[in-house]
């Protein structure tokens, strides 16, 4: 069953902002690109589904998530939650003042790199286990850096590598079931110890 959801999504008020600087928020919302429970959603951070189905009811509170059907499991009935869109912008007609706003920005950022990051270790971790069973685990790494000359172009290559990787995406996505599922995590953030004049 196809479900609408926005490619981009822009926050205009507060609280939606605050919802999505929460990394665990940011993290639960990156988890719905597809319809999924609280319990799925839980297994795949390695969180309890009540600490998940708390925060799902915040996100859905806010307008950032929507309830989009249910199905049987067992005894239970499933909620099953969408995200209203694939990636998020921080409107800049927040109520707030540009530093405020891009201090939020920065710190959301970096929240999610953290976070991000101890979800990678995290999988790496559980993928290694694997290999000890499996002849391969299929994995790819990418580690590049790129100067950029103003804020402005740092803004504009952002926004044109997140619309490649999501044509990229896209192009090879599969409907097929019982094809395996890979994660795909991408980051730009100073180098440190880079020339930041």
């Amino acid at each position: 069953m196809a479900h609408e959801q926005l490619e981009t999504y822009v926050v205009e008020t507060p609280e939606q902002a605050m919802a999505l600087l929460n990394p665990l928020r940011a993290e639960i919302l990156s988890r719905l690109v597809e319809p999924a429970s609280a319990a799925e959603v839980a297994r795949g951070i390695n969180e309890i589904p009540q600490r998940v189905n708390y925060h799902l009811k915040a996100l859905e509170k806010v307008g950032l998530v929507r309830r989009v059907g249910s199905r049987q499991v067992r005894n239970l009935v499933e909620v099953l939650y969408l995200a209203i869109a694939r990636t998020y912008v921080l409107s800049e007609g927040l109520n707030w003042a540009n530093d405020t706003v891009q201090q939020m920005k920065d710190q959301g950022a970096l929240s999610h790199l953290i976070h991000t990051a101890e979800r990678i270790k995290r999988d790496a971790l559980f993928l290694l286990e694997r290999s000890d069973q499996e002849k391969e685990i299929p994995s790819a790494t990418l580690d590049t850096s790129i100067r950029l000359a103003s804020a402005e172009e740092r803004s504009a290559f952002v926004e044109e590598y997140v619309q490649l990787v999501n044509q990229l995406v896209k192009k090879y996505q599969t409907a097929a079931q019982g094809q395996e599922t890979y994660q795909v995590i991408l980051a730009v953030y100073p180098k440190e110890g880079g020339d930041q004049s």
